[in-house]
């Protein structure tokens, strides 16, 4: 209920950004407003997932599939962020992102058509962030337990402890430490600490 509820009344609230958003891709670079791509969810369920596209269409996806092999093997170094904190273990100064895309990024508004996936059931408010296959497949035995136990969120205990600061093995423990020990009140305190790491940029980028 405070999905359906919760994701109902972000979208009415929001729909004024998400025009001007909207005009704002489609003015500036070619292509769709909306990014769409496969997602593992819950149980492996594979699920359509939604953004503000923030790239140029017709990009190379080889290089983030690549940086995202070694931050699971825990063989990736910290990029410099123009955000708070001393680096993100993300890819920066990205040539393949517009410069709307850029802003879009770092205040996190490129992920509100995400309250679309949690109207449908694939997403909910808070959780772990979705997989990408090719990020799966690159999982040890202990990583997948994020992808089966709860499912995936656009916030969650990752976005507010420091998001892409930390590695890749303290985010997956975060996520297994929520679902074992979920509660509503965790659902609750997890949503209301969510605007203040938007608003501070933490590990975003």
């Amino acid at each position: 209920m405070i999905d359906i509820v919760g994701s109902t009344v972000a979208l009415i609230v929001s729909a004024p950004l998400l025009l001007v958003i909207a005009l704002a891709i489609k003015l500036t670079s070619r292509g769709p407003v909306l990014f769409r791509q496969q997602r593992i969810g819950q149980h492996g369920k594979r699920f359509t997932f939604l953004k503000f596209r923030s790239m140029y269409i017709g990009n190379d996806s080889s290089v983030h599939e690549e940086y995202v092999k070694k931050l699971i093997a825990g063989q990736a170094e910290r990029k410099p962020s123009n955000a708070n904190g001393d680096g993100v273990y993300k890819l920066t100064s990205d040539k393949r992102v517009t410069r709307v895309g850029a802003f879009l990024r770092r205040t996190s508004l490129d992920e509100l058509p995400q309250f679309l996936n949690v109207l449908k059931g694939d997403m909910s408010l808070v959780g772990p962030r979705p997989a990408i296959p090719y990020e799966v497949a690159a999982y040890q035995t202990w990583h997948r337990r994020r992808v089966l136990q709860v499912k995936p969120g656009i916030t969650g205990l990752w976005q507010v402890n420091g998001r892409s600061r930390v590695t890749f093995d303290e985010m997956v423990r975060l996520d297994l430490r929520y679902a074992k020990a979920w509660s509503l009140w965790m659902d609750i305190h997890i949503l209301l600490r969510t605007p203040r790491a938007v608003l501070l940029g933490e590990g975003a980028h």
